[in-house]
């Protein structure tokens, strides 16, 4: 699963080709097959990701259970903080503080 505040019609495409069939992100409005600037529903965005996690759990029957979250952002600690396996992703300078505070893994993609 991916789960991103990023717009769905710039991370939908990248989701296909990673070959990840589940995509939680934040909804863009369209009218007439024009995007109105506003979003739709829930942002995929701190608190409101992890409200759409929790609704996609309930749908599906599923659980957070054994789950690992990788993020960079203090953006995303309430679904850090509601996962088993939190990670830090070379994380900003908060993030980093909190997860080598709570002995969270922090690693580097660079």
């Amino acid at each position: 699963m991916i789960i991103t505040a990023t717009n769905r019609f710039v991370t939908a495409p990248i989701a296909a080709r990673l070959g990840v069939e589940t995509l939680l992100a934040t909804e863009c409005g369209m009218q007439d097959g024009l995007y109105t600037g506003q979003i739709t529903g829930i942002p995929c965005f701190q608190e409101g990701k992890v409200t759409r996690i929790e609704q996609w759990l309930e749908e599906t029957g599923l659980s957070l259970d054994g789950s690992y979250f990788y993020s960079d952002s203090r953006n995303d600690l309430p679904l850090l903080e509601r996962v088993d396996n939190p990670v830090a992703v070379d994380p900003d300078d908060t993030l980093r503080a909190i997860a080598e505070q709570r002995g969270w893994p922090v690693i580097s993609l660079r």
